[in-house]
């Protein structure tokens, strides 16, 4: 915890970190807001329906990441990465005036258009952010720096969505607030990105290639040609299927299963997030300082545990009918809810636990000449995964009518299967695999 703190009064990690947190503070300031706008009707809607519109927006973030993803991580190694980050913040600006202009038009295709261009903004910002850590961090901080990180993403996702509910719910159907909102967040990434230290560039000679699906193909290429990278990126990758098979499934969960309101869901979201973020500081001081593997087996038992734990709290809530319960008749309901809460608590430390240690290896053992594309291929492999998840999801509840508690089962079962393989091939690649290679 002391080099946690000491890392976040450093020059070379605290502007990074900052613009980290604004920048996913943020995408979910906007897409809370604009859920919340399409689903009460506070702008035209087209004749689409309210499910189909927010399916679709949710495709339009992610879309980016199939598409630009591989240009992204090669941008990251050819230029100076500093000035690179500022100026996506500046058009962070610009994406976010495109969005007020949405929000104070009315326009739906205004506000799809920003959401779009937030995923894409997202995107280039992905290499940047986790190619620069291993070079302003010491080999022993890297778990330190990814624990921060994905503890400050945890909290920057909690706090953006309660503050896009919040700024929404209370300005009555002024969306000149949330226009306000969003603008100054991206301001204030701006700000912290003029601090950011400049960086020394890794691949100058690097011709840029412009075809996105070619790059993409040669991006994952790459990657799979270094055994150990490539199964570490599917261990992420899995990580995101997995967590968005949970998360995407709460609010179904609140609603039939918990009997309760909207309130319920973001209660349960802040536990998890909390989650996460407790989980992935105590990953550094129970693991130690040094790159290593040790907590992401105990993350792997705990991401199928508590997953059968969640299920099998669900089975014991008491029927209801009529009126969905609030936060109070939840927490005055019986034990039966507070298990439901601990165990979605359980399963995000579990995902800090097994995650963290992920991140800081594929940047210590990724070629240093090669590694904004190595986060480029993560990411694309995490959109692969997300998409799945959500194919498997349907499949599941909607075709084949199989309760959520299957689900949950089912999905901690084959977190087991996999996690066992990605261990069982993980641990002899490390044993022969060297820190911070050069090229």
């Amino acid at each position: 915890m002391k080099n946690s703190e000491h890392l976040l009064g450093t020059r070379r990690f605290l502007p990074m970190f900052l613009t980290q947190f604004f920048g996913a503070l943020n995408d979910n300031v906007y897409k809370q807001a604009l859920l919340l706008v399409i689903t009460y009707g506070w702008i035209q809607q087209q004749t689409a329906s309210i499910s189909t519109l927010n399916n679709f927006a949710a495709l339009l973030f992610i879309l980016p990441y199939f598409i630009f993803s591989a240009t992204a991580g090669q941008l990251a190694d050819k230029y100076e990465r500093s000035q690179l980050v500022r100026m996506l913040k500046i058009a962070e600006i610009v994406i976010m005036l495109i969005g007020a202009a949405g929000f104070l038009l009315g326009n739906l295709w205004l506000l799809l258009l920003a959401l779009f261009l937030m995923g894409t903004h997202s995107t280039f910002f992905g290499p940047i952010k986790y190619a620069i850590l291993p070079e302003i961090l010491k080999p022993n901080e890297l778990m330190s720096g990814n624990a921060l990180f994905q503890s400050g993403t945890s909290m920057a996702i909690l706090i953006g969505m309660i503050l896009g509910g919040a700024v929404i719910s209370g300005s009555d159907g002024n969306l000149l607030w949330i226009s306000v909102t969003v603008l100054t967040i991206a301001a204030l990434g701006y700000l912290s990105s003029t601090f950011i230290l400049k960086q020394q560039v890794t691949a100058a000679d690097l011709t840029v290639d412009w075809n996105f699906f070619r790059t993409s193909f040669q991006t994952l290429k790459h990657a799979k040609s270094l055994p150990l990278i490539f199964t570490i990126l599917l261990g992420n990758s899995w990580y995101w299927f997995y967590g968005a098979t949970y998360l995407t499934q709460i609010p179904q969960l609140t609603q039939q299963n918990l009997h309760a309101s909207e309130n319920v869901v973001s209660l349960l979201l802040t536990f998890f997030s909390v989650g996460i973020g407790v989980g992935s500081l105590l990953c550094r001081k129970l693991g130690g300082t040094e790159v290593n593997i040790k907590m992401v087996p105990i993350g792997a038992i705990g991401l199928t545990l508590f997953a059968f734990y969640l299920a099998g709290s669900l089975a014991f809530v008491p029927e209801q009918s009529g009126k969905l319960l609030g936060l109070y008749e939840v927490f005055h309901g019986g034990w039966s809810y507070y298990h439901v809460m601990l165990a979605v608590t359980l399963l995000g430390i579990s995902g800090g636990f097994y995650i963290v240690p992920l991140y800081a290896m594929m940047q210590a053992f990724s070629p240093r000449s090669h590694r904004a594309r190595i986060v480029a291929a993560n990411n694309i492999l995490n959109a692969v995964f997300m998409v799945s998840s959500a194919i498997f999801s349907i499949i599941i509840l909607s075709i084949l009518k199989i309760d959520i508690k299957i689900l949950f089962s089912i999905t901690a079962v084959l977190s087991a299967i996999f996690s066992f393989w990605l261990l069982r091939r993980l641990k002899p690649m490390l044993n022969t695999a060297q820190v911070l290679p050069e090229d």
